[in-house]
């Protein structure tokens, strides 16, 4: 019995309507770029699998450190315990974070990143006895499942049947350059009328609206009033940290940095789930005291796992490496060389580009899981190719590790690809 005909009887995959996609393909192996599934087909994954494996598949750096650290201590507590891998690894990011961040907190994932950042900003300001219960968020904005996440999210195609469970959020548009004014207006009127505790937001590039990318001037005006009206500012680095945007973080080409950083997906290059949230030395300030209940109560059962931490540590150093370095700027030059063969498609609406994230809207009407949405990813993975298109945007986000060749390949067939719509 194949893998795909095991899997059909106990497993629900995540994003799946299995009455409509009842098989999943099989992938056996993986090594830098390539995945390899029991068929022995190959797919280049130009999304890096949902963006976490920037230094491709399997890398010999990290298993190698990894494999080491297995041998020595593999998990413990973290609550009253503490770890060389962990110390290290909060040594080394904060190195390369915003100055302004000093202290970190581990958990597992992008969404309890973000559920433990708004819950450090409304606990901030109950610690400092003023209550306040609004969060502000861009409309369109994705920041995780878990219910808090959840709640600052804009998409309803995920949130839909849990909305009246929701903490409360007032939403406001991205900043395109055009409508600043507007935003900020809006922005002033919500803090006039409500006690809003925290802003949350994608630095530069919106994940899951399509790659979105909106004004930066606009968004340093948005964290200058909340800064003024002491509202805690939360960057969602999950998607753009670690280089993707053209700098380590996105939040560090800001002018007005994030009181919260929320971190997680190429954390550890890939190999292991794990996620930390950073903040400033105010917001850790709030929460030392003499009272017990003014304290941080979160925790995860995995949180700093020393595995992961040394997964971790071991991908800040290829991040910082010149051989990646040069890689990354390898790749924005050959995005831009991309974009520039491509805008003038009949089929291509728009294409856009901030670091090595390049995607391009086709000018047709797609459902963001539709049929011809459908078409489109399997052709992708029918050339060899893994591309998750979302609704009528096709996206590109690879390794680090990729070469020109691949990156080519990925080229031609989304040129191939605009011919079948």
């Amino acid at each position: 019995m194949s893998l795909k005909q095991r899997d059909k009887k106990h497993i629900w995959h995540p994003l799946t309507q299995h009455k409509l996609h009842p098989e999943a393909i099989a992938i056996v192996k993986a090594k830098d770029c390539i995945l390899y599934d029991e068929d022995d087909n190959e797919y280049i994954d130009a999304i890096a699998s949902w963006y976490t494996c920037m230094y491709g598949h399997c890398n010999d750096y990290i298993i190698d450190r990894v494999t080491a650290q297995m041998k020595q201590l593999d998990q413990v507590v973290f609550s009253g315990f503490t770890h060389e891998p962990a110390i290290k690894l909060s040594e080394e990011l904060i190195k390369i974070l915003p100055k302004n961040q000093e202290k970190v907190f581990f958990s597992d994932n992008g969404s309890t990143s973000v559920e433990i950042g708004i819950k450090m900003a409304l606990q901030y300001h109950s610690n400092k006895g003023s209550k306040r219960n609004i969060l502000i968020a861009f409309e369109d904005g994705f920041h995780g499942d878990t219910f808090g996440a959840m709640s600052v999210s804009g998409l309803s195609v995920y949130n839909g049947p849990f909305e009246e469970f929701f903490i409360t959020v007032e939403r406001i548009p991205t900043p395109n350059g055009t409508n600043n004014q507007d935003v900020l207006d809006k922005l002033k009127n919500i803090i006039e009328n409500n006690k809003v505790a925290g802003f949350i937001y994608e630095p530069l590039v919106q994940g899951a609206a399509a790659m979105k990318m909106y004004d930066i001037n606009g968004l340093t005006d948005i964290l200058k009033l909340c800064k003024e009206n002491n509202i805690i500012t939360i960057a969602d680095e999950v998607m753009t940290g670690f280089g993707k945007t053209g700098s380590y973080f996105a939040s560090k080409q800001l002018e007005i940095k994030p009181d919260i950083i929320c971190l997680s997906k190429a954390l550890t290059g890939g190999l292991l789930p794990m996620a930390i949230t950073s903040c400033s030395q105010e917001i850790y300030n709030a929460f030392f005291s003499d009272d017990i209940g003014k304290g941080l109560f979160h925790a995860h059962t995995y949180s700093a796992n020393p595995i992961a931490c040394t997964a971790a540590v071991a991908s800040l150093e290829l991040l910082q490496s010149d051989e990646i370095q040069n890689s990354i700027k390898a790749i924005i030059k050959s995005h831009k060389k991309f974009g520039e063969r491509i805008v003038n498609h009949s089929k291509v609406k728009s294409i856009r580009q901030t670091g090595v994230i390049f995607a391009l809207d086709l000018d047709i009407e797609m459902e963001r899981y539709g049929n011809l949405r459908d078409k489109l990813l399997n052709f992708f993975m029918d050339n060899g190719i893994f591309l998750r298109p979302l609704g009528n945007t096709i996206y590109i986000q690879a390794p680090y590790t990729i070469s020109q060749k691949q990156l080519e390949k990925i080229y031609k067939t989304i040129e191939q690809a605009l011919e079948i719509i």
